[in-house]
């Protein structure tokens, strides 16, 4: 590789560091306005081949890529927490020039701890999933919104708030003119939000009835449905980048941390959370389905809930739902991420 570089990626200005290991001339600069057209133009400008750049996996990375590979450049994706562990303890000065300065040294001396980049399937059916997920924590918040008016003026927590039942109830009762406002509000974002949510439950659940990976990943696991199948999909995405079913658990921010030494541990244990959101959301609600009977996980789970507590007992639960599907996704090989 002859030229390699780094780019620190944000809304304003991507700041670029690369060096030419043929000559040792090194170039910075940065990329105003920061827009698809733009960092294209720079790329033709700049005539580099044959070259490889890294970046950090954080808002704004997809179209970067896209524009490298356009132009023949070999992209780097770091994660981006390692990244910034690799810094070191010591205190220097973090500026965007730096930051990119980094990325290149790293991709240099070949330690860039890199993250897989999605294929565009995956890369939208995450967009798509991840989309659900946030609109439901809105109606929820707007459900809680409506619960909080009532409880501030003495009223009793309602019936299910998306029923007819609960609608019957909330239109009975007396509040004031502010507050009446504030659940109208709050029922008309609740219907919107409902009707977005089910259409995009209508578009993944067509994925999970036609998509090689999520059928087995439903197939493999009970109380796995389309929902849960395409979310664990997503964030998975190519499983064959990992070489055991402990670092998916470890992908998924499900790992129990423990600070030790000389044999003595400090602090209480907890998840590391170092992961995707929506799939520890996934896992969570697939381990929840163990309490069932009809679970093979059902013994499992009622020991870990003896032993830990609901919670805790869904989580271990969840674990093992993923090591499982990890084995299944890694014996599909590359038809377990293919497009419908």
């Amino acid at each position: 590789m002859r030229i390699i570089g780094g780019l620190d990626i944000h809304r304003r200005q991507i700041t670029y560091d690369y060096v030419d290991l043929e000559t040792g001339e090194a170039s910075r600069g940065m990329i105003k306005p920061v827009c698809r057209s733009e960092f294209r133009q720079w790329l033709e400008r700049l005539e580099l081949r044959p070259a490889a750049f890294a970046l950090e996996a954080t808002t704004g990375w997809r179209f970067v890529v896209e524009e490298l590979r356009r132009a023949d450049i070999e992209p780097h994706l770091a994660e981006p927490a390692e990244t910034r562990s690799l810094r070191g303890n010591k205190r220097r000065a973090k500026t965007d020039r730096a930051d990119a300065r980094h990325l290149r040294d790293l991709l240099i001396q070949g330690i860039l701890p890199e993250s897989w980049i999605p294929t565009d399937f995956i890369a939208d059916l995450r967009t798509k999933a991840r989309l659900r997920k946030a609109l439901v924590d809105q109606r929820s918040g707007w459900i809680r919104r409506i619960k909080a008016q009532l409880f501030q003026h003495g009223l009793p927590t309602p019936p299910d708030l998306q029923t007819l039942e609960g609608r019957a109830w909330l239109a009975r009762a007396e509040l004031p003119t502010t507050a009446r406002r504030v659940t109208e509000l709050a029922l008309s974002m609740i219907d919107f939000l409902t009707e977005q949510i089910d259409r995009l439950d209508g578009e993944l659940k067509a994925i999970a009835d036609a998509q090689k990976g999520c059928l087995a990943l439903r197939a493999a696991n009970y109380g796995v449905g389309p929902l849960i199948a395409t979310a664990m999909l997503a964030e998975l995405g190519d499983i064959s980048r990992l070489s055991s079913s402990r670092k998916a658990v470890r992908l998924a921010g499900i790992d129990v941390t423990v600070s030790e030494s000389d044999g003595k541990q400090r602090g209480r244990r907890h998840l590391s959370r170092q992961g995707p959101p929506l799939l520890r959301w996934a896992l969570y609600e697939a381990g929840g389905n163990a309490w069932r009977r009809a679970s093979p996980d059902h013994d499992y789970y009622l020991q870990a809930k003896e032993r830990l507590g609901a919670k805790r007992a869904k989580l271990a639960t969840g674990r093992r739902v993923l090591r499982r599907s990890f084995h299944v996704l890694a014996s599909l090989g590359p038809d377990a991420i293919a497009p419908v």
